[in-house]
């Protein structure tokens, strides 16, 4: 049985009086590999940002485990939605990764942490790109300078907020395959409104709108995310490129 790393319990919070999540429980797993879906607005954001230590809820529990104990935090990755960079930050690729690190504000990172670095630009592919500003990378290059800035500190977390916006089905699976590997090493919790590449690549699922409701596995029962959603959803999937498909709906 997978011991324990983080648990939500009771998690009520909101925005400007609006509540935007009730009644939040939800646990995660070492090496869990979980996805978190719902509809635009049903909350997946204010529930990362809450895991996160961003947003403080309005009431319930958050506790952390290391070895089946209660500990303070626990090292979190985090790799937020590519719409919100500025690629024209100047800032190299082998910056945007050593920037993962943390260290001392009066010394410089040591040998060892820019090791890691190299180490992690050829995991990434970026070895040749180094030092190349983030503004001459494509969206998927740039999806993997990111997210080996979320993994070098060896995190036993890494949160994803839509990892694969903006980046085309053949770099799609690229990505699932890195985050495979990476999922040996810790657990991870993936946001993403792409139904059909998430269900064919993570290990559990957590549907939130307002509230959670959490299945085991992707082998979901009929109805399942119709119910969740309020409204009739198709997936359909194409060999190893899956595609969605959403019927029409009104909403009352």
């Amino acid at each position: 049985m997978k011991a324990p790393l983080i648990q939500l319990e009771h998690i009520h919070t909101g925005y400007d009086g609006k509540q935007v999540l009730r009644d939040i429980n939800l646990t995660v797993h070492t090496h869990d590999f979980l996805g978190i879906i719902g509809p635009n607005g049903g909350g997946k954001t204010t529930l990362v940002k809450t895991i996160l230590g961003l947003k403080k809820p309005h009431s319930g529990t958050i506790t952390f485990f290391r070895n089946g104990q209660p500990v303070p935090s626990i090292r979190m990755g985090y790799l937020p939605q590519y719409n919100k960079l500025d690629k024209k930050f100047p800032i190299s690729v082998y910056e945007v990764i050593l920037s993962g690190l943390r260290k001392s504000p009066w010394k410089r990172y040591s040998k060892e942490q820019h090791q890691a670095v190299e180490d992690m630009l050829l995991l990434m592919g970026l070895d040749t790109l180094a030092h190349q500003p983030i503004a001459h990378l494509s969206g998927g290059q740039l999806q993997r300078a990111l997210l080996g800035r979320a993994i070098i500190s060896r995190p036993e977390v890494v949160i994803l907020d839509e990892p694969n916006t903006y980046i085309d089905k053949c770099y799609e699976a690229q990505l699932y395959q890195l985050l495979e590997e990476i999922n040996r090493e810790c657990a991870i919790i993936l946001v993403s409104h792409d139904l059909g590449s998430v269900l064919q690549n993570v290990h559990s699922i957590a549907c939130v709108n307002e509230t959670l409701d959490y299945h085991p596995d992707t082998e979901l029962p009929e109805g399942w995310l119709d119910e969740k959603f309020n409204c009739p959803i198709d997936l359909v999937g194409h060999g190893s490129f899956p595609h969605r498909v959403l019927k029409c709906h009104k909403h009352s």
